[in-house]
């Protein structure tokens, strides 16, 4: 066999061993969707760079998709882009080199989220990015002695040395891009992904049990039953047994998911610590799973989720603290640090030296704050956060309220709802971080009706299903429980951090109690659509319950 067969037979088994790694993953249409829209994506990259050798943004694009996707979905990415592309840059005996190669690129990426536990930072990414460009361009020498040359060492020192030049151009456009849109990528396939791999109907092998529970919930709590279902009363019987929520009823438990539902109950009136189903309490589930070791944004949640326990976060603080650089930021993102200001400020702590002035300084043009760093696109979701964390603070703060709130008012669609950036559809979550971040800074949200439109409101409330919670948007429905729980929160006009909510009478003390039951306790507050809203006094999240 010559090493021409020979080679070919090993990339084509590597390439049928991906392809089939993939397909035993079962992606839903909707992931297979995605993952072809990337691999057009890098080929379109490679195509709309062909004036410029070896410089192309394929690489990162293939190595970011793996990272956010999974090395299945990444290795496909890769794969499909090296063959799209050379149907304009045409066919031949490099292309089964070139689809392996970015196939692998794929799947270093997914070795990069692991190693990283995802918490990636700019330059480090961009340094891989142009590792991995490196070795897929010297990938390509090789492949080139193998077909070419007499297979000779010194035939090979040729072809790599020769290409050396240009593989390090290969590898500082990839340092480039990446350092351009590497993290804005990496944050919107993150959001794809967290909603895209959603199961939004139970296996049929599921549906007796989720009879029997409904069954057993009808029995245990027929004080649901007096009223209409409202979020509250959704997310409690949600509830898994281990006392912890998934994106949706009947799927396995999540600390994030269960923070979101945990503070959407509190705002509500029902205490974490009184929040079970037979087994552990929701305020347990979310802080048995978080030390000071946690990533920053499992700290933020669970530090808020604890001051509404009325419970002391103990060394959760000073490990948050840490968290903030010298530079005033969390990792150097808006969403992070201010989610920070928001948690230390619930736990009584002192917010680090130029955490404020760091936000102040993001603030774009427009008045809006993006995810990351001053000039990263402006969207709702972190402008009100940004909002929240900025509230009652004096000297720059206070323009920079009025200019996100200007911003944030000039988003509302015609439905009345916002979007997470602007010309985009309206969602319940974008929607609800709205409402909290106009009443923090001591806007009335029932007010905001831009071109005539309804209130934020009154958005909401038509995104009530019969079950009490909240579709995502008008036409779609996904992770129904993680958007009941942030959306409970704007529905109670309740920013963050919420105050300690006071303990069930019959709880309140007692480690075994069942806690509160849907109809019991504090009423839905749901506003009539297009009522005003009740703004607390002083509209700052410090102060109001």
């Amino acid at each position: 066999m010559t090493w021409q067969l020979g080679s070919f037979a090993l990339l084509a088994l590597a390439l049928a061993a991906g392809f089939a790694w993939y397909e035993r993953t079962r992606p839903d249409a909707r992931i297979v969707a995605l993952v072809g829209t990337l691999a057009a994506f890098a080929a379109l990259g490679r195509i709309a760079f062909a004036a410029l050798p070896n410089v192309k943004p394929t690489t990162d694009i293939v190595l970011i998709s793996g990272y956010a996707l999974g090395g299945a979905p990444g290795f496909v990415v890769g794969a499909v882009a090296g063959l799209a592309s050379n149907f304009f840059f045409g066919q031949g005996p490099w292309t089964p080199w070139q689809m392996a190669a970015w196939g692998a690129t794929g799947v270093g990426g997914a070795g990069l989220a692991r190693v990283s536990r995802g918490r990636v930072g700019r330059w480090p990414l961009a340094l891989v990015c142009a590792v991995a460009g490196y070795a897929f361009a010297a990938v390509q020498d090789v492949g080139d002695w193998v077909t070419y040359s007499d297979h000779s060492l010194a035939q090979l020192g040729v072809y790599v040395g020769k290409g050396t030049g240009f593989d390090l151009v290969h590898a500082g456009g990839c340092l480039a891009f990446a350092l351009i849109f590497g993290a804005a990528l990496i944050r919107s396939l993150r959001r794809f992904a967290t909603r895209l791999q959603v199961t939004w109907r139970p296996p049929p092998a599921l549906v007796p049990v989720l009879v029997v529970a409904v069954l057993l919930a009808a029995v245990t709590v027929p004080a649901a039953r007096a009223g209409a279902a409202t979020p509250a009363s959704y997310l409690l019987s949600s509830q898994n047994r281990d006392g912890g929520y998934g994106p949706a009823p009947g799927q396995p438990s999540s600390p994030m998911y269960s923070a979101w539902a945990a503070l959407g109950l509190a705002s509500d009136g029902f205490n974490p610590l009184d929040i079970r189903r037979g087994g552990a309490s929701l305020f347990a589930y979310v802080s048995s799973g978080t030390g000071p070791s946690a990533d920053a944004g499992a700290l933020e949640r669970t530090i808020l989720v604890t001051r509404a326990a009325g419970v002391d976060a103990g060394g959760l603080t000073s490990a948050l603290a840490r968290r903030f650089g010298r530079d005033g930021s969390v990792s150097g993102q808006v969403n992070l640090t201010a989610f920070g200001v928001l948690a230390l400020r619930a736990a009584g702590a002192g917010v680090p030296a130029g955490a404020l002035a760091w936000l102040i300084h993001q603030q774009n043009g427009d008045g809006g704050f993006g995810f990351s760093t001053a000039g990263a696109p402006s969207d709702v979701d972190d402008s009100a956060a940004a909002l929240e964390a900025l509230a009652g603070a004096g000297g720059a703060a206070a323009p920079a309220r009025a200019r996100a709130v200007r911003f944030i008012a000039a988003q509302q669609n015609r439905d009345g709802g916002l979007p997470e950036q602007g010309g985009d559809g309206s969602n319940a979550q974008s929607t609800a971080w709205a409402v909290q971040g106009l009443i923090a800074a001591g806007v009335n949200p029932g007010s905001l009706h831009r071109g005539g439109a309804p209130s934020p409101l009154a958005y909401l409330s038509s995104l009530i299903a019969s079950d009490g919670h909240l579709r995502y948007a008008r036409g779609s429905d996904q992770t129904p429980v993680w958007v009941t729980g942030e959306a409970a929160m704007a529905l109670a006009l309740k920013p963050l951090p919420l105050v300690p909510v006071p303990r069930q009478p019959s709880a309140a003390g007692a480690a075994t109690s069942r806690g509160p039951q849907p109809g019991a306790g504090a009423p839905h507050r749901r506003p009539a659509a297009g009522a005003a809203a009740r703004v607390p006094a002083g509209g700052n999240a410090a102060g109001s319950g």
